[in-house]
């Protein structure tokens, strides 16, 4: 892997980096044991084989930068600063979730971090995150706002306008394709006629290069590089992150359109497992130091779970709330 062979990384931030893809996968695969125990309702997709994407991104951005995803955003929302006591009560449909428990898995959101959602409708979200770059290049706010999204989302006619307007506007969003390779059962090659993401961003005459989404020392430097260029005026930029999901597109998901021997030679590149190793191998980290890290995530979300569990229901009295606004609300 082509980020691997960058040197001088600190045993900290690699430290930092494997703790962060830990925590998203542990979370992940115990959503998984909690949704087949009924746990966890409705809809879940998971992040698994992913996780190099999301904490790449994240470990290149400010805390003030804002952030949109998918309804595969456990991971994203973690890393933003969602504790994982919000994130699984709101999993659970608990009134202590960080969408008070009305949102479930796929909508995730805190504005107090800047995380605004969890999104399920796909490409949806692609112009909310231009209306966020308009607001704060007209209140002169030095952020970026980072919007993630497949490359099913692609085919959808808000991508072509939210990258349209971000470009004639020069406006400071990322927008950050994790190409998975499959917009639920379909495949890339049969749904879109021109596959190189990243030329077909080009043509709004925007920045657009693809990295390997396996790697996350190379989606660090990408974000960094890209981050760097909107707050330098340079307008928006476009990355395809080239990824691959572990599991089916959902829970209800049979996976019977992918070859399982295509599964298995993706996860000979399991970006947790080749990035432990790398870094063991360059005496950054020792074993115990990781499987410390296991440990304590783990913990984490355990805590997390034993804590959804015991949290209250909303009441029905509250079945109202949030529905319509109130005459104050309206008038301020």
């Amino acid at each position: 892997m082509t980020g691997y062979e960058l040197k001088g990384i600190p045993a900290e931030a690699c430290r930092d980096l494997l703790r962060d893809m830990i925590r998203i996968r542990v979370l992940e695969e115990r959503c998984a044991e909690l949704y087949a125990a009924s746990k966890i309702r409705g809809f879940l997709h998971l992040y698994i084989g992913e996780e190099a994407v999301a904490t790449g991104v994240m470990h290149a951005l400010d805390s003030d930068d804002s952030v949109l995803a998918t309804y595969r955003e456990h991971g994203h929302a973690l890393l933003k600063g969602i504790p994982a006591t919000g994130i699984m009560a709101e999993m659970f449909g608990r009134s202590t979730g960080c969408s008070g428990g009305r949102g479930g898995s796929m909508h995730l959101f805190d504005a107090a971090t800047r995380f605004y959602g969890g999104n399920a409708i796909v490409g949806g979200h692609l112009p909310l995150a231009v209306g966020l770059g308009l607001a704060d290049q007209v209140a002169g706010n030095d952020r970026v706002t980072v919007c993630f999204f497949g490359e099913g989302a692609m085919a959808e006619g808000e991508f072509h306008e939210a990258l349209n307007l971000a470009a004639l506007w020069n406006l400071p969003v990322l927008f950050c394709c994790e190409n998975n390779r499959y917009a639920m059962g379909t495949s890339l090659e049969t749904s879109e006629s021109q596959v190189d993401l990243a030329l077909k961003a080009a043509a709004y005459a925007i920045p657009a290069w693809s990295v390997d989404g396996m790697d996350v020392l190379e989606v660090a430097r990408a974000t960094k590089r890209a981050r760097s260029m909107i707050t330098g005026g340079g307008g928006p930029v476009f990355i395809e992150f080239q990824t691959y999901r572990f599991r089916a597109h959902s829970m209800f998901d049979p996976d019977l359109y992918r070859d399982p021997a295509e599964i298995e030679t993706w996860k000979e590149r399991d970006p947790v497992v080749t990035f432990a190793g790398w870094a063991i191998e360059q005496s950054l980290l020792t074993g115990d130091d990781v499987e410390a890290l296991w440990d304590a995530a783990r913990d984490e979300v355990t805590a997390a779970v034993i804590a959804a569990d015991e949290a209250p229901l909303e009441p029905v009295s509250s079945l109202l709330d949030h529905v319509t606004a109130t005459t104050e609300e309206v008038s301020s």
